[in-house]
């Protein structure tokens, strides 16, 4: 429900909607509405307009109700548009945070819980453009984590400070000088990555007699380091010297009394921060733009531009002097206008770069924002999205030098082999990609375009006459699926007023939609994207001419289906029974045996997902390889084909090709259920493909290092496979529990024998040719070589972000032999293991598994396993690459009389006790009267 008419206001729960501060600005801001109107008549593109204000008011457009999809209706909205990632960016430029708290004896019980709480409440107003440590003090002073100097306060490192306030003890004596000393010398410059702007020292304490003054003429004559002190608990102690610290170093002090004033108190420093800003005027009015975060509002992923907002209104002092210039030093508020992150995705014109190209933008932090692989799965707008180039990507030397590159704005391109990981993340390919990329102009944001060799020129169909559009289109209809097969087209916006289909959705539904569009409007309509039509068209007639070639050769022994993908979005299951049980994704950008297929110039042996077959998906094993088009010297891989082989039946004629006849040795082959061999098939990501024996069936799909732990180690002990573990950091996990601990990979060497049997009983070349002119004769026909030459919302909100880490297998070298033995404890197992050409594919033979079982035969895990992530204390010591604002406004030369806190916050306290005296006075003798009988 949204109003373009008028505005709405969000105002904090813990701040008092009727105080005269709140009704003036709601009266003030109104005028904004019109503004905002306007903005949007003029910009129709424009999403949310949004002014914070800096008492913590939202005004924002359309109007709409607010709601807070994150926490259930029961729940206290603790919304605060000051703490929003955006308007912490835009109030005050970056900053150097230490924060001192006092451990002494006298802090012990509830006010040192309070100051735990408080210092975990003010590391959450820190972006990750600002950077922080915390140090704790008594006798000497103490830095409170790992972290030796300044850290960047992202949210992992934020979490490791929190943690190490909460193991802070009170003990010993107040010592102030200790406790600045060490805190200067950490805001000291060093050779050392930080924000480079505002330095602040925050003091949490109950109070004490001693100023240190000594130390603060030492370190901070210039008073180029501001100091807020914070009073934490209810005491008696004398607040002066605290005061005065803040008073005398252009800062602040505050009261923490009780749990109640820790929010407001704790973020409303921004505003001394912004002093410098409005002195700046005209120079700070510059539009920053915010990282990535997921927006309140329930617009996605966006960024926002945002634009802080300046009192310039004389005061009554600056009156009363006669001074024409205003002294105000307030800053208002911050205005924002959000960007959807999709609505910029559907400006480019992302088919055109294939399924395995694709860009991406970075920050000055080195965050990505439109790189595919970001996508949190969260739909709690609190929860941090940032997410490291380094970490959207497998990580190397290369990729390293290309995100210092864009990250200091230069231009440049890289062509590079690299390691990229799968759609389904299962698998790792080796793939050549080429990155581009350039600064936007106006901006601090660098653009990078990423493709394959293979995408660097693109088919663009262009079918002039209606006739041959109407003849193409034909063999897209429901009806004519027994003739052209099972047909699925891509879930994409064809056009404008033809939306995609819900996840929900049946394809068949949205294919017969886009039928009834075309007939009626024909695909050149001015709403649809004519090229991506013709494109879908074009691909739908070739494809079309291809599935009359199947249909004249019956299917082999084995294969269940055959099956035709495109680029243009056309997929075809032939025949349409087989379709019915098709459950791979119609979006071929999407899916992971298209996009593999165009990386590997072999025969993809792809089996279904051991966990898929618990949701009842039928065994069934994918093979695919991508169609290579070569005209006018230039290579296209516009189509994948393959087969869907039957398991039961490849397995009985991998038996029958294996088995030797009128053999007379004690090993045959690989005999079903053999007592003393197994014989596996694997593929490259080490899951199992195919085996001679009946309990593993089920298992196929299922990783090897699950099925046969010792075997699989041996194996990469052996340089078969070489793994690579890669963290995810937006995934969605169950609420933690003390009981749970996070499992990784098992590190385990199984030492290697390097005199090897001969195995020539059975592993002759004779025998290998005929394993593999089988495979490939079942899986790929002749009909195949002539195609050749022509999540849902509610499950994110019982979940929580968190960290897992999982390992993927992969070849690691092109050798096609390997041979060894697996030494246990009292017996050994032989193997013999081979690569079969033009495939994915191993095949291994050894003794089996259940005649040696003295070795540990613990699973290896490759699934993703929760994850505390890399550790940061360890990254702290070598931080990535980032550059810090062009423009800092931190001089606080010309700040004049300006409010420290010292005097405004005793005054009032002091008559509003009087008053309560009194009023306690008058209530108490008016009871007295009251109660005497006349």
């Amino acid at each position: 429900m949204v109003s373009y008419n008028t505005t709405a206001v969000h105002i904090p729960t813990d701040i008092y909607e009727g105080s005269t501060i709140v009704m003036n600005e709601l009266n003030w801001t109104q005028a904004l509405e019109e503004v905002f109107r306007k903005n949007k008549e003029e910009d129709p593109t424009l999403l949310w307009q949004v002014f914070g204000s800096a008492t913590g008011l939202a005004r924002y457009y359309p109007a709409s109700p607010w709601m807070d999809s994150s926490k259930p209706a029961n729940k206290i909205d603790l919304y605060d548009v000051r703490r929003r990632p955006w308007y912490i960016q835009g109030a005050a430029s970056p900053k150097d945070m230490l924060i001192l708290v006092d451990a002494s004896g006298s802090v012990s019980g509830l006010t040192l819980k309070l100051i735990r709480t408080s210092v975990s409440e003010m590391l959450e107003t820190l972006s990750d453009d600002d950077y922080v440590n915390v140090v704790y003090f008594n006798d000497k002073a103490t830095k409170a984590s790992c972290f030796e100097n300044l850290v960047q306060a992202n949210v992992r490192n934020k979490k490791v400070l929190k943690d190490a306030v909460q193991s802070i003890t009170a003990k010993g004596i107040t010592n102030y000088r200790g406790g600045f000393e060490l805190a200067f010398k950490q805001l000291a410059p060093m050779n050392v990555t930080r924000a480079n702007c505002n330095k602040i020292i925050m003091l949490f304490t109950d109070g004490g007699e001693e100023r240190a003054q000594e130390i603060f003429e030492k370190y901070n004559p210039g008073k180029t380091v501001r100091i807020f002190t914070f009073s934490v608990g209810q005491h008696n102690y004398d607040k002066g010297p605290i005061q005065w610290m803040a008073c005398s170093n252009k800062g602040y002090y505050y009261e923490i009394p009780s749990i109640g004033a820790i929010r407001i108190n704790t973020q409303e420093y921004l505003d001394v921060l912004g002093r410098p800003m409005v002195k700046a005027d005209k120079k700070a009015k510059q539009v920053q733009w915010t990282n990535v975060y997921l927006d309140a509002l329930e617009l996605g992923l966006v960024i926002t531009g945002t634009l802080p907002v300046f009192n310039k209104t004389s005061t009554k002092a600056d009156k009363e002097k006669g001074i024409q210039k205003s002294q105000n030093q307030l800053i208002l508020g911050v205005m924002a206008i959000d960007v959807s992150l999709e609505d910029i995705k559907r400006l480019t014109p992302r088919f055109t770069f294939g399924p395995n190209g694709y860009y991406f933008a970075i920050d000055p932090n080195g965050y990505v924002l439109l790189h595919p692989n970001l996508q949190p799965l969260t739909a709690k707008f609190h929860e941090p999205v940032t997410l490291d180039f380094l970490d959207a990507e497998l990580e190397d030397d290369i990729k390293v030098e290309i995100r210092r590159k864009m990250i200091d704005g230069l231009t440049g391109n890289h062509t590079i082999h690299t390691l990229v990981k799968s759609q389904d993340e299962r698998y790792i390919d080796r793939g050549l990609r080429m990155y581009t990329f350039a600064p936007v102009e106006g901006t601090d944001y660098s653009l990078a375009l990423v493709l394959p060799e293979y995408s660097l020129h693109y088919i663009r169909a262009n079918i002039g006459d209606t006739i041959t559009q109407a003849k193409f289109s034909e063999s897209l209809l429901a009806d004519k699926f027994d003739e052209y097969g099972h047909t699925f087209i891509a879930p994409r916006e064809y056009c404008k007023d033809l939306k995609p289909p819900t996840k929900n959705k049946n394809n068949t539904e949205f294919l017969m939609e886009f039928n009834n569009y075309i007939d009626t409007k024909t695909p050149n309509n001015p709403m649809c994207n004519v090229e991506l039509v013709n494109r879908l068209l074009l691909d739908a007639g070739i494809t079309s001419v291809l599935i009359k070639i199947w249909k004249e050769k019956e299917l082999q022994h084995g294969v269940l289906a055959r099956f035709v993908a495109t680029d243009g979005g056309i997929t075809r299951v032939f025949p349409k029974s087989a379709g019915q049980f098709w459950t791979e994704d119609a979006e071929t950008y999407e899916s992971s045996v298209y996009k593999r297929s165009l990386d590997n110039d072999l025969y993809i042996f792809t089996p279904t997902p051991y966990l898929s077959k618990e949701n009842g998906t039928d065994d069934a094993v994918l093979v695919s390889r991508a169609v290579d088009l070569t005209i006018n010297d230039i290579t296209l891989k516009p189509a994948v084909v393959g087969v869907k082989l039957d398991i039961s039946a490849w397995m009985a004629s991998f038996i029958n090709t294996t088995l030797r006849t009128n053999c007379n040795d004690e090993i045959c082959g690989c005999q079903r259920n053999d007592v003393y061999v197994d014989c596996v098939i694997l593929d490259d990501g080490g899951f199992l493909v195919m085996s001679n024996r009946d309990e593993h069936i089920d298992q196929i799909g299922r990783f090897f290092g699950m099925i046969d732990p010792i075997l699989m180690v041996s194996l990469v002990n052996s340089s078969l496979f070489a793994f690579k573990k890669t963290f995810d950091y937006q995934s969605l996990c169950d609420p933690e529990k003390e009981s749970k601990a996070a499992a990784g990979l098992r590190s385990v060497y199984v030492p290697t024998i390097a005199d090897m049997l001969n195995i020539g009983w059975w592993a002759t070349a004779a025998a290998w040719s005929i394993l593999q002119q089988l495979l490939v004769s079942i899986a790929f026909p002749n009909f195949l070589e002539a195609a050749d030459v022509d999540d849902d919302m509610s499950d994110a909100m019982l979940k929580e972000v968190c960290i897992t880490e999982q390992t993927q297998y992969f070849f690691e070298t092109s050798e096609r032999t390997f041979r060894d033995t697996v030494d246990c404890e009292n017996c050994s197992r032989i193997y013999h293991a081979e690569k079969l050409p033009r495939t994915n594919l191993v095949f291994i033979i050894a003794d089996a598994k259940h005649t040696c079982l003295s070795c540990d035969a613990k699973p290896l895990i490759q699934d993703e396993q929760p994850s505390n992530g890399p550790d940061p204390c360890e990254m702290a010591q070598n931080p990535r690459h980032r550059k810090g604002p062009a423009v800092c406004f931190d001089n606080n030369e010309s700040e004049k009389d300006f409010d420290c806190g010292g005097a405004s916050s005793l005054s009032p306290s002091l008559w509003q006790m009087v008053a309560l005296q009194l009023l306690l006075f008058w209530v108490l003798t008016g009871s007295r009267h009251h109660a005497v009988p006349s």
